[in-house]
């Protein structure tokens, strides 16, 4: 079974982002214009708008117009937005755009301000409205007309895309579409990444709701202008921090006219604006500049194989001798739950190594007896497997003197009497006066003590295979 959430990314080592000008973290202006493109029975939806407003507690209003949350719509198309085009333009910052197509479309003056700025305007789609529910037909019909009316509002197609109130398959179906050099759609790092889908790789730049103002009117939030102040002066700090210790990032604040563009709220973000500008190596693009950046710093790679997203067959044909044959191993594996996070050498090796501890004692003991000797018989008639004869090698197994293979042998013969299983150890670990030491000493435990040890040797010799294999 794959399981198709990646809990993985990058991991430990994310790539350095290379920031023009060596910028410790790139800060991302968001204006999500939504005024004019949220629920509304006149524009052919079935109730009002709630969302995003400071009417507490309002739900939609089936059938009804609700005067209220529309006058607050307005106010930020009205006031708000040129509250937050005064202060952009006049620091000269540059600004992503997230155009509700149908709100494009009822702001000609905003719209003309925006292109006159130099934004970037991305879509946000066709409406402000829910799409957890919606068919997927549907949804992709909007994805295409959302498109359509974008690109006659502004006269160029979007390159960017953000849904927000999306579906499970919304960026399957953006990345369908195509045609865009970003999808925004997700929440899930501090860095762009690449995701494939049917076979071609889509660029992801995450964007952040705890830096959004939303948090004005969702809980918890900000209670007003010098908390949210003190939270992204918090963030950026904390990024700054990691850029200059070697491991840049990305920051987006997400911003609504009809939120921060009130006063009290936007005194909050000046402050923000004005800080930033304080240092050096900050980087303030547009999406559409991280885009083209990334492309070009870190263009797709694909990887020779992705092992949750192969066959059955295959699987076990690649991963069956990781535990020395043992492909029951691998089978069990991958008909167990699979996904991006065993991609890696360390999340297949989990994978495996669960079922081989799963295993009952007997077959954990077929797996210990199917190792062979330590420079023995199937060694010197050269009949291990390539992983067992490269492993020996590696710590001069293959080049025994009379009286070393002697003593080998004498060890070999005392252990298997004793325990009934080979001699086991991560060679790669050792040398090979390690290697004797460690024979003398585990002569002397117990049955139960040395199959113990034994298993844990086993787990670390398919660990150190996989790190042949993959990342």
């Amino acid at each position: 079974m794959r399981y198709p959430r990646d809990m993985h990314g990058y991991g430990q080592t994310p790539p350095h982002a290379n920031w023009p000008g060596g910028a410790h973290v790139a800060v991302q202006f968001v204006l999500n214009y939504e005024e004019g493109g949220e629920n509304n029975i006149l524009h052919g939806d079935a109730a009002s708008e709630a969302f995003l407003v400071d009417v507490l507690g309002s739900v939609p209003w089936p059938g009804q117009r609700h005067a209220n949350v529309e006058s607050m719509y307005e106010y930020g198309a009205r006031a708000g937005f040129w509250r937050l085009h005064r202060l952009f333009t006049q620091a000269n910052l540059p600004v992503t755009v997230y155009g509700v197509a149908t709100a494009l479309m009822r702001a000609p003056a905003q719209l003309a301000a925006m292109q006159e700025a130099g934004w970037e305007i991305a879509s946000h789609g066709l409406k402000w409205v829910q799409h957890k529910d919606m068919p997927a037909e549907e949804e992709r019909q909007q994805i295409a007309e959302a498109i359509r009316i974008h690109t006659l509002a502004t006269g160029e197609r979007p390159k960017g895309w953000y849904t927000g109130r999306s579906s499970l398959q919304t960026v399957d179906l953006v990345s369908e579409a195509g045609g865009f050099a970003y999808i925004s759609d997700t929440y899930d790092d501090d860095l762009p990444y690449w995701r494939v889908y049917e076979g071609q790789p889509h660029l992801i730049i995450p964007y952040s709701l705890s830096t959004n103002d939303m948090r004005f009117v969702t809980g918890p939030g900000f209670d007003n202008g010098e908390e949210y102040f003190q939270f992204l002066k918090d963030t950026l700090d904390v990024l700054y921090a990691e850029g200059q210790a070697g491991s840049p990032k990305m920051m987006s604040l997400g911003l609504h006219c009809r939120l921060v563009g009130q006063p009290g709220r936007y005194q909050g973000l000046k402050k923000f604006v004005d800080y930033i500008q304080s240092f050096d190596k900050v980087w303030i693009p547009t999406r559409l500049a991280i885009a083209e950046h990334w492309a070009a710093e870190h263009p797709y790679v694909a990887p020779e194989v992705i092992p949750s997203q192969i066959g059955r067959d295959e699987f076990i044909t690649r991963y069956g001798s990781i535990f020395e044959h043992s492909p029951w191993i691998a089978a069990r594996a991958w008909d167990n739950e699979m996904g991006p996070a065993n991609d890696t050498a360390i999340g297949l090796h989990f994978a495996l190594r669960t079922q081989f501890r799963l295993a009952t004692p007997e077959q954990r003991m077929g797996v210990l007896r199917a190792h062979p000797d330590l420079a023995g018989k199937l060694a010197a008639a050269k009949q291990l497997t390539e992983s067992s004869t490269a492993e020996q090698a590696s710590a001069g197994l293959d080049h025994l003197t009379d009286a070393e293979r002697q003593q080998f042998n004498e060890l070999n013969d005392a252990y298997v009497k004793k325990f009934a299983f080979p001699f086991i150890i991560a060679v790669r670990d050792n040398t090979k006066a390690s290697i004797l030491a460690a024979f003398e000493q585990r002569l002397a435990n117990s049955a139960e003590e040395e199959f113990a040890t034994a298993c844990a040797q086993v787990e670390r010799i398919a660990l150190l295979r996989l790190k042949a294999l993959l990342p």
